[in-house]
């Protein structure tokens, strides 16, 4: 079973360095144009997911075509709560902003929002319908998603989120092989278009 995991492109949000979750961006015009100069193999057969976020389905679209696929809700991005579309420069003196920062970051709920935790939560149930499907997927959805499905396989590699993160319009190749899973040593590599 092969199931590629790939981030959307970029948004506005990602140029300004902005908490992005719950809003439902479109892709920005350098993050569309950017899609467009690269080609993506699939796995054969494979099912085709994304968040049901427009930044999500926008890239699938361009990537491999206007092909039948399914929403999964669950494999959306943090709600970031009251902190949505703001800058850390805009939050950072904000006494709300520095209690969620502080202590235990994953489990600390911003205002509105949710943590970490309870992200990882749901992340979580929808992989394991998805792992236990017997099927080739290619799932176009967040980075903070693809970051909690990988921490969570591979937790003696010891990464963090951010770690895991790939840009925009990448991703990872994960493969079980005798029930065991793996992953490419780096992002899917998208072939350039001469």
């Amino acid at each position: 079973m092969t199931i590629d995991l790939i981030r959307h492109g970029q948004t506005a949000a990602n140029e300004a360095h902005l908490y992005c979750g719950r809003t439902d961006l479109p892709l920005s015009p350098a993050g569309r144009s950017a899609l467009m100069q690269r080609r993506y193999t699939p796995p054969e057969n494979c099912r085709y997911a994304t968040s049901g976020m427009r930044r999500a389905e926008e890239t699938l679209e361009i990537l491999v075509g206007n092909v039948p696929h399914t929403a999964i809700p669950s494999l959306r991005e943090m709600d970031f709560g009251d902190f949505e579309m703001h800058s850390y420069a805009e939050l950072c003196a904000t006494s709300a902003y520095q209690l969620w920062l502080s202590g235990d970051n994953e489990a600390n709920v911003p205002p509105n929002g949710e943590s970490g935790v309870q992200m990882r939560r749901r992340v979580l149930r929808a992989w394991q319908s998805i792992a236990s499907s017997g099927q080739n997927w290619c799932i176009v959805t967040h980075g903070g998603v693809i970051a909690d499905i990988l921490a969570s396989l591979f937790p003696s590699e010891g990464r963090n989120r951010y770690e895991w993160q790939c840009a925009p319009g990448g991703g990872w190749r994960l493969q079980q092989l005798g029930g065991q899973w793996t992953y490419t040593s780096a992002p899917i590599q998208m072939e350039e278009i001469c």
